[in-house]
């Protein structure tokens, strides 16, 4: 087929163009053909007609056609032709000799001849078969069909300006992504290691109250062998303090503990009946402490408590007075009216007085510590010493360095193996457990004979001190009771000599009005010839010997009258 394309009927006159190929952009590149070059064709007919007329109607008859008239303004004389599409405005047309270039609106240009834009074409995309130089169109069928290949076109792949950019952006959120999840990590690992220290505290928690002896139904009154046996493993610091009214005489006695285990500090109230077993037989904690001293007693006590005492505090009235006033006064819930030991006048207004939260100075600590109303009995002033002595405990400073320095100050003799250091690191942790609330005070209950209940076995002595009351056991030695009726002071220390002498064991049973005879009581058959050997050893009448009612824990009472006559010996 030849490979000329009539491009001229359109209104370019009789110039020929014919197609050279393809750019790379896929447009067709024409080049014109001189007329003289022109060889004859035969004119496309797109509707199968002979010759250029159209017949609608089928007659046969040819139509003439007439000239291309662009604008449609029906002047079918000489028109002159249809300009050539100038893109730039550079005025020249293919007609005035100059021919303008075929359009190109990516500013190449065909490489052989000046070419021109076709302003109408047939919108066939013929094969390219060879070179640019020598294009080929093939045609299939009568409608002229075309086959393409991918060589025939080529493809520009732009530089992509962004692609740093989006790299980036990628890299960022992939980045941020992994932060996220990093941080998702963590905050889990977190989590899971807040459970399980929570988990070990409480179970090392729950570990300390069962071997405190704390957990709900496990309370020492109802403990099993197991919690009694942990809470007597408990290590506790303990000292003991004697309390000299250096005025009126006597003595009140308590038991400080600082129970490390738990964390609990306690005063525990001693009264002065108690029953202790000293060198010289059974006596009374008071007679202790007159007779045989601090160590002595000291000894006495762990001997009935089961205890281990580390030291003994001798404080003076005067002491406890000058205590008081260096931590600045304490407050006291008072629960009577005292009066002032120095007022000369009767009714005079009392030094301190009965109410909640009472401030005291020195003195009238003292005061309140030391009272003891007429009839009553010597555990109520115990019960006072007690109170002063948890309320200094609070204003004493819970330094141990402060704490020494006070102790220091008071001048005090500290007895032997205590030290000032000792005492002041003691009673700084003491004072630091009663600021906090963790401090109490106890009375140890004891019977009228001075021993120990069972009950302050279980509620004081085994709980608080972790210790097993032992009191004196009935031995070989037989246990007598003085009470003195006689009316002189000295008679009882004159029969206590006789019968530690004679082999007995003697128990203080107080004073009494005056009686004018003696008696010596016993309660049990098997007792009445330790009765009468009793009487015989006092210089009584055996006729003073009579069955009854024997008081407390002794084997035979005796009450000294008037007829009693001490030996000379």
């Amino acid at each position: 087929m030849n490979d000329r394309y009539d491009a001229g009927a359109a209104g370019y006159e009789a110039d020929q163009y014919e197609l050279v190929g393809y750019d790379e952009y896929g447009q067709p590149v024409y080049r014109q053909i001189p007329a003289q070059q022109q060889a004859p064709q035969q004119q496309y007919d797109p509707y199968g007609q002979q010759g250029y007329g159209y017949d609608p109607y089928a007659t046969g008859r040819q139509q003439p056609v007439p000239p291309y008239d662009p604008y449609g303004t029906g002047d079918t004389g000489q028109q002159p032709p249809t300009p050539a599409y100038d893109p730039y405005g550079t005025g020249t047309h293919p007609q005035q000799g100059a021919h303008s270039p075929p359009y190109d609106p990516y500013g190449r240009t065909a490489t052989s001849g000046q070419q021109h834009r076709v302003a109408e074409q047939t919108a066939y995309i013929p094969q390219q078969a060879g070179p640019v130089e020598e294009p080929q169109l093939q045609e299939r069928g009568d409608r002229g069909d075309r086959e393409y290949h991918t060589e025939q076109f080529s493809f520009v792949e732009e530089p992509d300006g962004d692609s740093e950019d989006v790299i980036d952006w990628l890299k960022f959120t992939e980045n941020r992504t992994e932060r996220r999840e990093e941080a998702r990590r963590r905050a889990r690992a977190r989590v899971v290691a807040l459970v399980v220290v929570l988990a070990v505290v409480a179970a090392g928690g729950a570990g300390y109250l069962w071997y405190a002896g704390k957990l709900p139904g496990l309370s020492s009154s109802d403990s099993k062998e197991g919690t009694a046996t942990a809470v007597g493993a408990q290590k506790r610091d303990v000292i003991v303090v004697h309390l000299h009214n250096t005025k009126k005489g006597g003595t009140s006695t308590a038991l400080l503990v600082d129970n490390t285990t738990t964390n609990q500090g306690t005063t525990v109230l001693l009264p002065n009946s108690l029953a202790l077993t000293g060198d010289d037989g059974t006596t009374t904690l008071a007679k202790s402490v007159d007779d045989d001293g601090s160590s002595g007693t000291r000894d006495a006590i762990d001997t009935v408590l089961g205890t281990e005492i580390q030291g003994t505090w001798r404080l003076d009235t005067p002491y406890l007075q000058n205590l008081v006033d260096l931590v600045g006064n304490i407050e006291v819930d008072t629960n009577a009216d005292v009066p002032d030991p120095d007022a000369k006048a009767k009714g005079s207004a009392p030094l301190v007085r009965k109410g909640k939260a009472q401030t005291l100075s020195g003195k009238m600590a003292v005061a309140y510590a030391t009272y003891q109303a007429s009839g009553e009995a010597q555990n109520a002033q115990l019960e006072r010493f007690g109170q002063v002595m948890q309320a200094t405990l609070r204003k004493l400073t819970s330094d141990t360095q402060g704490a020494t320095v006070t102790v220091q100050t008071l001048g005090m003799i500290i007895e032997p193996p205590l030290t000032d250091k000792d005492l002041g690191a003691f009673l700084a942790k003491l004072a630091e457990l009663a600021k906090g609330g963790d401090y109490k005070t106890a009375m140890l209950p004891v019977r009228t004979d001075g021993t120990l209940s069972a009950r302050a076995s279980a509620a004081v002595v085994k709980d608080v001190l972790g210790g097993t009351a032992k009191s004196p056991d009935k031995g070989a030695a037989v246990r007598v009771s003085i009470r003195n009726a006689s009316g002189v002071k000295d008679n009882t220390e004159k029969a206590r000599v006789v019968l530690l002498n004679g082999g007995f064991t003697f128990l203080e049973g107080g004073t009494a009005s005056a009686e004018a005879t003696s008696e010596v009581v016993y309660a049990d058959t098997a007792d009445k010839a330790d009765a009468t050997e009793v009487a015989k050893t006092l210089g009584l009448s055996a006729d003073a010997v009579t069955k009854g009612d024997v008081s407390g824990n002794a084997d035979v009472s005796v009450v000294l009258g008037q007829d009693y006559k001490p030996s000379s010996s």
